[in-house]
């Protein structure tokens, strides 16, 4: 089943808790901010493990989607799934589809 987020907030926002059960075959990423771009980090975390990056520090432009492809299964004591958005100025506002 599809997740959709509006991220506003340059914050880590999870994406899937640890042990939540998704599997998740791709994701897009959309800037919607009207007039600036942002970076976006987007990244797997499991305690004892660290981060591991799919996306970092990768520039969206203003109406660019961004989308890729992989696989991800988060069962219990596994991984979550984590993004965070740095805006050039002002407030992000990215739309995030996880498939």
């Amino acid at each position: 089943m599809a997740k959709y987020f509006n991220i506003t907030s340059a914050l880590t926002q999870e994406l899937v808790a640890p042990g939540e059960g998704q599997t998740i075959s791709s994701i897009a990423l959309t800037n919607i901010q009207g007039t600036n771009e942002c970076d976006v980090d987007l990244y797997i975390k499991k305690s004892l493990s660290g981060e591991f990056y799919i996306l970092k520090d990768v520039t969206l432009p203003v109406g660019v989607t961004l989308t890729h492809n992989f696989t991800f299964n988060n069962k219990a004591d596994e991984f979550g799934l984590y993004i965070q958005v740095t805006p050039s100025t002002g407030t992000p506002s990215l739309d995030v589809i996880l498939n």
